[in-house]
């Protein structure tokens, strides 16, 4: 069995996506190889993941970009004699034309172009009817949720068993970080008050002027122990929300290096997101031990099971309850957090590898 998994996410800006491609392109080769898991473009080394800037060298990141447009804009035929001698390509939203000589698989992050299209720009939307139109088409699906393989079938009327869910991973880091480098990463961010922290792009749908609202509203008390973090780059916010980060501690993007630490450095994660397909940071916060507050919607309540406060995303007064509960109880926060990191421990690249292999074997007729 040969399998192709298109990477090109990877030389792009990207965040969740990217997150996956990496670790699991990565764990699918330990555990299976480079001969029978390729990548288009081929990327047999790649840089530490960085999701601002591609994975890859300037060369090979341009050729490939100048592949995927020659693919994009003048038929499948590049992509067949790309993929030729391969039994399976793997598409991602970025590929408008597959290939038609080999059997065509994808992966299902999220929904929310349909479900909450007010909460994307134009392109993002076109990009996902573009990709909706390529998973009907596709002989078997990966969904990294329940809720996402359910929201596929009842949004895009795909048969159930066309779908197979394989939850996402949590990289080694995020699991017990050393105590130096969680120290030396709060002195290097000037985190000297114990803090709350939001990792993120901020757009809208992570719901960031909510989790504002709330903080805001703290008894003073807690306000003046305790100090909000925010960690992400900005996405496709409103300018309102932008400048509203300069009543909290805005980090902007951290790098992969220092995201673990920072995460293990908090005393409460908080993310009260509108919808995730699967939720990466609500994850790695659990598996770095920290107690987490996150919404009781989509995926999130499938990843943190009983690990974590669960509130509305649309109740300022809930979240401003959880937080004033969270805050005001150690051994709580201590519960969550021994919690969540032995509930994080379902969630691993290993795991997810080794599922996936078995459904490119299915998909392949092995």
């Amino acid at each position: 069995m040969r399998v192709v998994i298109d990477a090109t996410p990877l030389l792009v800006r990207s965040a969740g996506v990217k997150n996956y491609l990496y670790h699991w392109i990565l764990h699918l080769r330990r555990a299976a190889g480079s001969a029978a898991v390729g990548t288009f473009p081929r990327l047999e080394q790649v840089r530490p993941l960085n999701h601002e800037a591609s994975v890859a060298d300037p060369l090979r990141t341009w050729t490939g970009l100048a592949a995927l447009a020659v693919s994009n804009y003048c038929g499948a035929s590049l992509l067949d004699w790309l993929t030729r001698g391969a039994d399976v390509f793997h598409a991602s939203v970025l590929v408008r034309h597959p290939p038609s000589r080999v059997r065509l698989t994808a992966t299902i992050h999220d929904l929310t172009g349909f479900l909450m299209p007010e909460l994307h720009p134009r392109s993002n939307l076109m990009a996902e009817r573009s990709f909706a139109q390529l998973a009907r088409r596709a002989d078997r699906l990966i969904a990294v949720s329940e809720c996402t393989r359910q929201d596929a079938v009842r949004t895009l009327g795909i048969a159930p068993e066309k779908i197979c869910t394989i939850h996402s991973g949590v990289a080694e880091a995020f699991f017990d970080p050393p105590a130096a480098l969680v120290n030396e990463v709060r002195r290097r961010y000037g985190l000297e008050r114990p803090f709350v922290l939001f990792v993120g792009t901020i757009e809208p749908r992570k719901n960031v002027d909510l989790l504002l609202d709330a903080f805001e509203a703290l008894p003073a008390s807690l306000r003046e122990q305790y100090q909000l973090v925010v960690a992400g780059p900005v996405g496709w916010a409103a300018e309102s929300t932008v400048a509203r980060l300069r009543s909290v501690r805005y980090l902007g993007y951290i790098s992969e290096r220092d995201l673990a630490p920072l995460t293990a450095a908090a005393d409460v994660f908080v993310y009260p997101s509108l919808y995730e397909g699967f939720g990466f940071p609500v994850a790695q916060a659990m598996a770095a031990g920290v107690a987490v507050i996150t919404s009781n919607v989509s995926s999130l309540p499938e990843v943190a099971g009983n690990a974590a406060l669960l509130v509305d995303p649309r109740s300022q007064s809930e979240l401003r309850a959880a937080l004033v509960r969270m805050l005001g109880s150690a051994d709580l926060r201590r519960a969550l957090g021994l919690a969540g990191r032995e509930r994080a421990r379902e969630f691993r690249w290993e795991v997810c590898a080794a599922k996936s292999l078995e459904f490119f074997r299915q998909v392949a007729g092995e």
